[in-house]
């Protein structure tokens, strides 16, 4: 076990190149990054260099590179073919997809092995990939980086868990304090002696010495890595959780102790099979089980998260400068989207004016999930008008949008159905309303119907705009409009006016100003 602190500058360079010249850029040209880690070698190509990047692309091949390194001390010789064949095809693929050099990573098993090096070299060798071998203190602070992609200015822990190693980092405001790495990787502990009594009495003293180490953590837990993300599934499918998104899937110290019992009891090929977990990666979750439970009942963090992002993103978040890490990866994804697919781009900031008034009093976090309806109101508008409500609810609610909670995304997908339908009953997505509170539901319908309304009203940027007035004590809503936009009120705008009335169930005033 050994610790770090945050450093001002890094000695390395992986991309070779500036990814973010241009601070404002939030499309650049495609970045493909490559994570050799002792389980998996997985690609992402990033769909340019961006606050909230696109994943054009997405492979993973469970190679075992680091099964059997505690005995040998080496790499596992079929996992080390298996790796340099999926390397030679992801350098393949980079070269088809006429894009930059590729950024190699390697983790625990490459750094710990004996033939580390030589594998490195062979793999330059034979595809002209450099792999950069980082330390675990770096692990953890790639990792957490990555999660700060997705949640800026988090408080917490992020627990990264790898096949030969498991990292923690805290992270405060932004920014990454403290830093662990470990051996407590279900590769290596599949090792310890003395089966799974030994091997949970080695977990809690090796944790017991994490904690001495990071001090309290009382806030949230972030757990990135893909034995974490089993585990997640496997929670739920025990809870029958209707929305099947890992990211920012959120756990309590009672799920993960119910989830241990539930997989200790039961057939975990059945439960793999369910939960639509890799054979390769159930083998590991008992080992990691273990390590979960032991960290939740040490640190007692309020609440836990699984984050998609780790080291990946980390990697991307490195480059950019602070104005843009500030940014919200919400926003920038949905101006990123209007941009590319609405029929009038800007028009979202118009709209998001005008539905404003209806939620004036409500809190940042409500106004910051109106603003990202408005900029995705039209984003769908090339799917078939009788499906075009359903389309807009799942891109909303399984779309890669960063920053969001499950009940937000369902927020931001009832908003987005109801602006093409009035009624939400009737849909295939019932089962995910419950994720969301019935005021929240309610404010979503509102919003829908506000914005359902508002497109009727398109004008040009220098024309003048009807407006809203909601005065909520008198149940009162009044439309404020110009005259030269009276022909814009015709019969469907009107109806869908009064639809929006009855949603706030109020009184309405029309207002003809010259």
């Amino acid at each position: 076990m050994t610790q770090a602190s945050e450093t001002a500058t890094q000695p390395w360079d992986p991309f070779g190149r500036p990814l973010f010249d241009d601070p404002d850029a939030r499309a650049l040209n495609r970045v493909g990054v490559v994570d050799v880690g002792s389980n998996s070698v997985r690609l992402v190509v990033f769909d340019g260099a961006a606050r909230s990047p696109a994943y054009f692309y997405n492979e993973k091949i469970m190679c075992g590179l680091g099964a059997g390194l505690s005995e040998t001390g080496r790499l596992n010789p079929q996992g080390r073919a298996r790796a340099l064949a999926a390397l030679h095809r992801f350098q393949m693929l980079a070269t088809g997809m006429d894009m930059p050099p590729l950024t190699v990573v390697a983790t625990a098993a490459v750094r710990d092995a004996a033939d580390g090096p030589d594998f490195c070299a062979e793999v330059e060798r034979r595809t002209g990939l450099r792999i950069w071998v980082i330390p675990g203190e770096e692990e953890a602070r790639l990792s957490a980086q990555g999660v700060l992609l997705g949640w800026p200015g988090s408080y917490g822990l992020v627990c990264d868990i790898g096949g030969s190693s498991m990292e923690l980092a805290e992270i405060k405001g932004g920014r990454v304090g403290k830093r662990l790495t470990s051996a407590l990787g279900p590769l290596k502990l599949r090792d310890v002696p003395g089966g799974r009594r030994g091997r949970k009495a080695h977990i809690k003293e090796t944790v017991a010495r994490l904690a001495e180490a990071m001090g309290p953590q009382r806030d949230r837990l972030f757990l990135v890595g893909g034995s974490w993300r089993a585990i997640a599934r496997i929670d739920m499918l025990r809870r029958d959780y209707p929305l099947k998104v890992l990211h920012e899937y959120r756990m309590t110290a009672r799920d993960v102790r119910e989830t241990a019992k539930f997989i200790e009891a039961g057939d975990l090929e059945a439960i793999r099979s369910a939960a639509g977990v890799s054979s390769a990666r159930a083998a590991l979750v008992p080992y990691a089980v273990d390590v979960l439970t032991r960290l939740v009942r040490t640190f007692s963090p309020k609440d836990i998260a699984i984050s998609s992002y780790g080291i990946r993103e980390g990697l991307l978040y490195e480059q950019m400068p602070q104005r843009l890490r500030d940014r919200d990866p919400l926003i920038e994804a949905c101006r990123f989207a209007e941009a590319k697919d609405a029929r009038l781009p800007g028009f979202g900031r118009t709209l998001y004016h005008f539905v404003m008034p209806l939620f004036a009093s409500k809190p940042a976090s409500v106004q910051r999930l109106v603003k990202a309806a408005c900029l995705l109101h039209d984003v769908s508008w090339r799917a078939h008008p009788d499906y075009r409500a359903e389309v807009c609810f799942d891109n909303a609610t399984r779309a890669n949008l960063g920053g969001m909670e499950h009940s937000e995304r369902v927020f931001l997908g009832l908003a987005l159905l109801h602006r093409y339908r009035n009624k939400r009953a009737g849909t295939s997505f019932e089962a995910l309303y419950a994720l969301l509170d019935e005021p929240g539901q309610k404010q979503a319908e509102i919003l829908g119907k506000a914005m359902r309304f508002g497109a009727m009203l398109w004008m040009k940027g220098d024309g003048r705009m009807a407006s809203l007035h909601w005065r909520p004590r008198m149940r009162k809503l009044v439309l404020n409009l110009p005259e030269a936009a009276l022909p814009l009120y015709g019969e469907v705008a009107e109806a869908r006016l009064k639809a929006l009335v009855t949603a706030l169930e109020a009184e309405l005033e029309v207002k003809i100003s010259a």
